[in-house]
Parts: C-alpha cells; structure tokens; sequence
C-alpha cells in the first residue's frame, strides 16, 4: 500500500505570537468549541478514510496552533481512529507539537499514553531577553524543565529554535545552540526569523522599531547553527532541520519533502492527495465553527479540493525536495523539462549550487543557501 500521513490542525493557543501567521485563535472560552471541533475532526477522518482507500500509515501529527493545550484523551481518540481507518506501520511516528510552559509540561505523561511518540517542543530561544521580544509565555528555566521532562515521557524529542533575531550574534547563537544540544534532543529545528506581512513583527517592521539582521548576518547566523549541529553529531537532512541518526528524522516532515500522500484535519488544514492518478490539494475551512459546520453538513471540513495539472505537481515536488539531502529523482520531474542534460541544470552544477548527481536533481551546501533563487531557476 502506498504511504499516507494525517495532519490535524488544533488551532487554540494561549497567546499568539508576534511573528505567527498560522491559522490560529485565542484558546480562552472556547471549550463548548473545542468539544465540537474534536468531533468534527474525528468524523472529517473517517470521510478521508473513504477517499484514500487502503492506505500504509507512516505518521500522523497534531500541529496547531498549540496542540498540547488539547484534551489528552481526544488526542488518544484521534489517534486510535487513525489507527483503525488506515493500517498502521508497526513503528508508526505520533508527533505533537508543544510549548514548554510548566501547565503544558505536567501533561507530558497523559500524551504519551495517548500514543504520541515524538514531542515537537517550540523553545525558540534559551535567552530570556529574547523570549520577551519573541512574545512568548515562558523563561529559559522553563524551557530546560520541560526538556527535561520530554525526555522522561517520550522516546524521541526535537526543539525548534529561532536565529537571526534583532541583535543577535554569531557568537551568542554559538553558545545558545550548544546549550541546547546538551539538553539531550535527537533533532534540532533551528528556523530563521521571517517577517510575514499582516503580523505583529511586519507591523513593527513598518515602524522601525524592530530591525532584523541583514542577510550577510543571516548567512553567518546560518553556517554557524550548521558547523555546531555537525561538530555535534547532527546531519543536516533538510535546510532547517538536523537530526542524529537517520530514525531521529521526522518522519511526517519528510511526508511532505518526498511528495507522498497526507490528509489535512482540521481548521485551516491543508492536504495532498492522489486520486485516479491526480494529485489534488485540498484545504479546509478555516474558522473553527465555519469547519465544524462544513463537516456537519457535507461530512468533511474541505472547502477547497484543486486538481494539480503535471507542471503544478512537479514545480511543487521540486519546491519541496530540493529541501532535503536526498534530492528529487530527475523522473519525477519531467513535466518540468529537466535531466541531468538540461541547461538551467548545467549551468547551476557549474556555479557549484547543484551536486553531480545523473539520478536526482540535489542541492549543494552553498544552493542550500540561495534555494529559493535555485528553485525559481529551474522553475523557469
């Protein structure tokens, strides 16, 4: 059976954060909601179920939004559902993301009998200072405590940090990093600060009182997160994530790199799915209540399901399999015009940005730097 992922989009959290711009809410009086939208989700997997067929389960991953303000046992139902509509790999990965606030923390235990097996835990930074620009609801001693706690409740464990902050150093980034490898993760997600438009950080941006680091400092930022996480025994598998070993890589992550099938739950989730040899994207409403009602009344939350043509699937494919080691194989890119005898592919090789590869089409260390230049070249 072919693979399949389950997103599910748990969209309450405590406070947003000033560079988010997810699909999320305020989680605050919203519990008569919460108890809807746990029970659309779950009949919105059944609807998905009768659209995939047979599937082989590789991961399913609550993302949000703040997933870990869930009810675990609705996290435990979810997961037993998915279990039950696909067939499960015996290894099957269980991610969820959380915060590391010490109310989030004691909840740790209740999650793993649920079922998950990976916590995503969202420290963004070991610098107080930091954390208060960043606008987030927890200190760095809080950070090392639930760190410290995911060990002790899951089997694996990533943290995701945020780099290129205003007044950052290479320096300081260097030590942060090292602290943060000596929590005792298996992956790090190190993520570079992106100033999204209509965000609080976008707006703050306009006013000038908020000056993020040019792009030099950025690239600096970025070699250095790579060189530590390499002298520590991280490989970088994909532009912004770094794991040890190939079983500590994140399995739904690498769902979406390697273009394989996912089902998208959930308000505001997106999916991917082949049908008669179509892919088709598929989104769902976005407002909690607007997709409980679109489930209620059509039997799923999806608002939007689009056919891909060929070109469509394959500039996706590229788009996102450049991001990973292993490339893309030139086969799967056809509709693209491209071999290992094209001329874009040619000239990027010669310019050092792509690696000498006659079966996949793989970005070099120095193209990971200028992807998203690369990627619009062989778009062209």
């Amino acid at each position: 059976m072919t693979p399949l992922g389950v997103y599910i989009h748990w969209p309450y959290c405590a406070r947003i954060c000033p560079y988010c711009d997810f699909n999320v809410v305020r989680d605050r009086g919203r519990r008569d909601e919460q108890a809807e939208l746990g029970r659309a989700i779950l009949d919105d997997l059944r609807a998905h179920a009768a659209l995939t067929g047979p599937r082989r389960l590789v991961s399913i991953f609550f993302g949000g939004g703040t997933p870990s303000l869930m009810d675990p046992a609705l996290a435990a139902q979810m997961v037993e559902t998915a279990r039950a509509l696909w067939t499960a790999d015996d290894d099957l990965e269980v991610s969820l993301e959380a915060n590391p606030t010490d109310a989030e923390t004691v909840r740790f235990a209740a999650f793993a009998d649920a079922g998950v097996n990976r916590l995503s835990l969202g420290l963004q930074s070991l610098d107080d200072a930091a954390l208060k620009m960043l606008g987030r609801n927890h200190d760095a001693a809080a950070g090392r405590r639930a760190a410290a706690a995911a060990r002790a409740a899951f089997p694996r464990l990533s943290i995701d940090l945020i780099y290129a902050r205003p007044g950052q150093t290479a320096a300081a980034w260097r030590e942060e990093l090292t602290r943060a490898i000596d929590m005792g993760a298996e992956h790090v997600s190190p993520y570079q600060l992106t100033i999204e438009p209509g965000t609080a950080f976008d707006r703050a941006v306009g006013r000038r009182t908020l000056v993020p680091p040019g792009p030099d400092l950025a690239a600096d930022l970025y070699d250095t997160a790579q060189i530590v996480l390499e002298e520590a025994g991280f490989h970088a598998y994909e532009v912004s994530n770094h794991a040890r070993g190939e079983a500590a890589r994140a399995r739904h992550n690498l769902v979406y790199w390697r273009g394989w099938d996912y089902v998208g739950v959930g308000p505001g989730a997106h999916g991917r799915l082949t049908r008669a040899g179509t892919r088709r994207a598929t989104v769902a409403a976005s407002r909690p209540l607007d997709y409980v009602a679109a489930v209620r009344e059509h039997g799923t939350g999806v608002v939007g399901d689009e056919a891909l043509t060929p070109r469509e699937a394959a500039e996706e494919r590229l788009l996102m399999g450049l991001r990973i080691d292993e490339g893309v194989p030139f086969a799967e890119l056809a509709a693209l015009d491209l071999s290992p005898r094209s001329p874009r592919v040619a000239e990027l090789r010669t310019l050092g940005l792509l690696e000498p590869d006659l079966v996949r089409l793989r970005a070099s260390r120095a193209g990971r730097l200028l992807l998203d230049r690369v990627t619009a070249e062989l778009c062209a």
